[in-house]
């Protein structure tokens, strides 16, 4: 598997935790921590897309 392969499903992997972390939050009173996480999570896909694009621009 080449690395722009394994950055997509890195992204892809990254992208449904995300999503379930954002299902998973309350209406109301959402924690701190809650937030971080899915900060965390948005940064780290970021910094892969990024990572993939230069791949692909190189190609």
């Amino acid at each position: 598997m080449g690395r722009e392969e394994e950055l997509e499903k890195e992204i892809a992997e990254l992208k449904a935790q995300l999503k379930d972390r954002e299902d998973s939050l309350p209406a109301h009173s959402v924690r701190p921590q809650q937030m971080l996480v899915i900060e965390e999570l948005e940064a780290v896909i970021e910094d892969k897309e990024k990572e993939l694009n230069k791949l692909r621009k190189r190609s």
